[in-house]
């Protein structure tokens, strides 16, 4: 499975291990010192995922993250981070990383990490959501096909991990996912990947579709084993 990766880190030594350990995997690597260099690459590339450094010159990598959303790309991103509080991190996630990983870290979970962002890429851009047709649960309409969202005609903007989880509750209306079965949404199944991950997207999903997030109507939690989408019209009509 080789991909073109490009790595985003201004320590030198820390970018040519990772160029050391993606290599001898097979991925062609590309090194960039800053983000501007990584927003450059990224445009001519086209690449399969960025790894990318949160403090970098020039422009940090949330900045970077920030960038690459509000032009639509969708490649998979893992953040290195030396920031270790949870708000850090979460922020990355909000941005629209795909994962990250806090220094110092093993190289064989970084490697591990890396497997599992190239295995969902090709999962996402093969036949399991570009054919499935129109998932409308009430005024939510999801279009796998065309990676939109919207509530009631209303364009909402999401982030690639946000889409996923979406998509995979409004193909099944009112089943209760685990989390465990969203991550595999995410990223396969992998004992790297923390549950948290999947709790900041539901809960941003939220700001986004439901009109009081705090007490929400669509996106619910059931507690003690997941959460489910469901129309609130038809709820309505069912507790009446």
């Amino acid at each position: 499975m080789c991909a073109d990766v490009i790595v985003a880190e201004d320590d030198e030594k820390q970018a040519e291990l990772l160029r050391r350990y993606l290599e001898r995997e097979g991925h062609s690597v590309t090194l960039v010192g800053d983000g501007l260099a990584a927003l450059d690459a990224v445009r001519h590339r086209e690449p399969d995922l960025l790894v990318l450094d949160v403090m970098m010159p020039r422009a940090d990598g949330l900045d970077v993250v920030r960038v690459l959303r509000a032009e639509c790309r969708e490649l998979p991103v893992l953040m290195l981070t030396a920031r270790s509080t949870e708000d850090d991190l979460l922020l990355g996630l909000d941005l629209g990383a795909d994962d990250y990983v806090t220094k110092p870290y093993s190289p064989r979970e970084l490697m591990a990490r890396v497997r599992t962002l190239l295995r969902r890429n090709r999962r996402a851009s093969g036949t399991d959501l570009a054919t499935a047709g129109l998932l409308v649960v009430g005024a939510l309409t999801v279009d796998p096909h065309r990676h939109v969202v919207s509530v009631d005609g209303a364009p909402v903007e999401c982030t690639p991990g946000e889409f996923r989880i979406l998509a995979a509750l409004a193909a099944e209306p009112e089943r209760v996912f685990s989390r465990q079965q969203l991550l595999a949404e995410l990223h396969g199944f992998d004992r790297y990947i923390s549950d948290r991950t999947v709790d900041v997207h539901i809960m941003n999903l939220r700001k986004k579709i439901e009109p009081a997030p705090r007490r929400p109507a669509r996106l619910l939690t059931v507690f003690g084993v997941g959460y489910k989408l469901t129309d609130p019209a038809k709820a309505a009509t069912r507790a009446s």
